[in-house]
């Protein structure tokens, strides 16, 4: 089996989280802010967890 990494599901109000560990987050830019998007497979019955970058926007409105 390949890596395993464990993290707890926390409680808050009315809903869950949890924290994505770093070693997941090798290939990211720091200096840049993301989207954790959370993808279900029902064929295969599993989640994947993907990143998108979040295009920051100039004064104006437009993106940059």
């Amino acid at each position: 089996m390949g890596t395993v990494i464990k993290r707890k599901l926390y409680k808050r109000g009315s809903s869950f989280e949890t924290t994505i560990p770093m070693p997941l987050l090798f290939a990211l830019d720091p200096s840049k802010k993301h989207n954790v998007l959370f993808k279900y497979d029902p064929t295969t019955n599993k989640w994947n967890i993907e990143f998108e970058p979040i295009e920051e926007k100039k004064k104006g409105g437009e993106a940059k």
